[in-house]
C-alpha cells in the first residue's frame, strides 16, 4: 500500500492506547527486516532515516527503497526523517516523498525553537506532510547529533504546552531521562513530568532513546501518553551479532547475502519483539 502519515498513525495510537515503533534504517537489510515484522505482526510502523543514514545510503535510495517495501506491503508504513537539522533540509525530504519529517530545534532558545518549528509547520501542513518537533535535550549521540550529559536537559511541562500551542506541530519529543546511544546506566523515567506534560497538551507524545529503556518503563510511558517509541540501536545490535556468528562460525564465507541474511533475520526478530511490547501489535 501507499506510504501514509505519521500523523495517521500516531492519531490512532494515541486514542487507541498503544505506540507505533520507529525504526531506524540505513540498508536494504534493515529496512527488509522492518516491513517483515510489521507484516508477521500486522503492525503499522514508522521507517526512519537519519543524518547518517542519508548521508551513507542517499536519500533517493532509501526512499525508492522504503516506497517500494511499502508498496509490497498490507502493512501500514510512514516514512519519516528523524532529527531534521535545518528547514532547507526538511523541504528537500518532504520533496523526496517523506510522508513526516522532525525539526529539531530542541538546542535553540525556546523561541528560536518555536519560530523555525512554525516555519516547518506550516510548509509541510500546507502539502499533507505530517511534523514532529522536540523540547528539552534529549542526551548521547545519534549520528551527527549529540548532547553531552552536562547540556541534557528534561522538558519543561509548561514550556511543552506553550510550544505546542504556538507551532501547531503534530508530535512533540520529550526530554524525560532516556538517552541516544547504548546506556552506561539504567535510565531513570521522569514519570511524574511526562504525566504533567500530558495534561497539558494533546497531541502524541514521542520517546526518543528507547533501546536501553526496560519493557516494563517502556509500557509504563505509553500508558502515560507515549504513542511513538524510537528504536535504532537495538537494531544495529541484533544486525552485528548476525554478522558476527556467521563470520565467527564460517571465517571462509565470502557470500553477501549467507553473511547479511542471518542479520536481516535477527533484526526481524528484535522489531517484532519491540512492536509486542508497544501494544501495536494486530494495529495494522
Amino acid at each position: 500500500m501507499p506510504l501514509v502519515t505519521g500523523k495517521e498513525l500516531l492519531t490512532k495510537a494515541d486514542k487507541g492506547g498503544y505506540a507505533v515503533g520507529a525504526f531506524n534504517c540505513n540498508n536494504m537489510e534493515i529496512i527488509q527486516a522492518i516491513v517483515a515484522a510489521a507484516e508477521a505482526e500486522e503492525a503499522p510502523v514508522i521507517i526512519q532515516a537519519s543524518q547518517g543514514a542519508i548521508k551513507y545510503a542517499g536519500l533517493d535510495y532509501i526512499v525508492g527503497l522504503v516506497k517500494t517495501a511499502a508498496q509490497k506491503s498490507k502493512a501500514p508504513i510512514a516514512l519519516h526523517l528523524d532529527h531534521g537539522t535545518s528547514f532547507n533540509q526538511v523541504v528537500q525530504c518532504i520533496r523526496s516523498g517523506f510522508t513526516s519529517v522532525m525539526i529539531d530545534g530542541s538546542k535553540l532558545p525556546l523561541e528560536e525553537n518555536i519560530a523555525l518549528t512554525k516555519k516547518v509547520v506550516e510548509m509541510a501542513q500546507a502539502v499533507g506532510v505530517s511534523t514532529e518537533a522536540e523540547i528539552g535535550k534529549i542526551g548521547g549521540t545519534e549520528d551527527d547529533i549529540s548532547v553531552t550529559d552536562k547540556e541534557a536537559m528534561l522538558s519543561d511541562p509548561e514550556e511543552a504546552g506553550i510550544f505546542v500551542r504556538e507551532t501547531g506541530v503534530d508530535s512533540i519529543a520529550i526530554a524525560i531521562g532516556t538517552a541516544h546511544g547504548q546506556y552506561k546506566f539504567e535510565p531513570q523515567l521522569d514519570f511524574e513530568r511526562l504525566a504533567k506534560i500530558r495534561s497539558l497538551i494533546n497531541i502524541p507524545i514521542v520517546m526518543h532513546g528507547s533501546s536501553g529503556v526496560s519493557d516494563q518503563d517502556v509500557q509504563k510511558a505509553i500508558s502515560l501518553g507515549v504513542s511513538k517509541v524510537n528504536i535504532d540501536t537495538n537494531i544495529r545490535e541484533a544486525f552485528v551479532k548476525g554478522v558476527r556468528e556467521v563470520v565467527m562460525n564460517n571465517p571462509k564465507e565470502i557470500d553477501p547475502r549467507k553473511i547479511l541474511g542471518p542479520a536481516r533475520e535477527a533484526m526481524t526478530a528484535i522489531v517484532r519483539e519491540k512492536i509486542r511490547i508497544f501494544g501495536s501489535s494486530q494495529k495494522a
